[in-house]
């Protein structure tokens, strides 16, 4: 398998940047998940589990920061245009920042109203410290679009599901690949493009893959992956 595209989401649940390269360190591709928003009111995280709107809005890094460009093309890194956008106090706060983080998370696939919090890993605002890099293949997403699963690598052939439990390397990185990742509602969810909202996507990969698509890795030598970069074993 080869890498076909590599993805960055500088702001968990919205949309990212599609790179050409990108350095890979200890949590991830550089930038990745680096930030998020939450609401000020009740402290907790915010994703697009419970507010599909977010899959509306799309960041990129510029330096060290992200920039958040909006629907209607407004583009920001403001709290105050933020929480007018989302329709709640939030800010945009750093991995780096001190403090819990739970997130908002639907209590069943098709209510939004009823949720339980959720904790993701440290560091950047990945749901699974294993899942630090995530590998698809465009032969596990059939006819689906491949963005609905916001992976990090997708790789142009079929069999990341025999990575699990491997050592591999991508250009100059080296990766444990160690599980298989679960999916959740946010696959169902309508995004920029022309995706739709699917809920049979999330049923078949239940009834068909155990629940799951794609396989995550921890980065165990940093290093830098570029699209055409054969996967290998290390």
């Amino acid at each position: 398998m080869r890498v076909l595209e590599i993805w960055r989401y500088p702001v968990k649940s919205l949309q990212g940047e599609r790179l050409t390269q990108a350095e890979v360190g200890v949590e991830g591709i550089a930038g990745d998940r680096g930030w998020a928003l939450f609401d000020r009111a009740t402290g907790f995280g915010l994703t697009a589990r419970r507010v599909p709107d977010l899959l509306f809005a799309s960041a990129r890094l510029v330096g060290d920061r992200p920039e958040v460009v909006l629907p209607d093309g407004t583009v920001t890194d403001d709290d105050a245009v933020l929480s007018s956008w989302v329709g709640r106090p939030v800010q945009l706060r750093p991995a780096s920042f001190s403090g819990e983080r739970h997130y908002e998370n639907p209590a069943d696939l098709e209510t939004e109203s009823r949720w339980d919090p959720f904790a993701g890993a440290d560091g950047a605002f990945h749901d699974n410290a294993g899942a630090r890099v995530t590998l698809l293949s465009t032969g596990s997403t059939r006819d689906w679009a491949p963005r609905r699963f916001r992976a990090n690598v997708l790789l142009d052939g079929s069999g990341e599901d025999a990575l699990v439990g491997s050592r591999v390397r991508l250009g100059t990185t080296v990766l444990d690949v160690g599980m298989h990742v679960d999916r959740c509602v946010m696959t169902t969810r309508p995004q920029p493009g022309g995706i739709g909202r699917d809920t049979g996507v999330l049923k078949t990969i239940h009834r068909e893959h155990d629940g799951t698509l794609s396989v995550g890795a921890v980065p165990v030598t940093p290093g830098r992956i570029a699209a055409g970069d054969e996967l290998r074993g290390d």
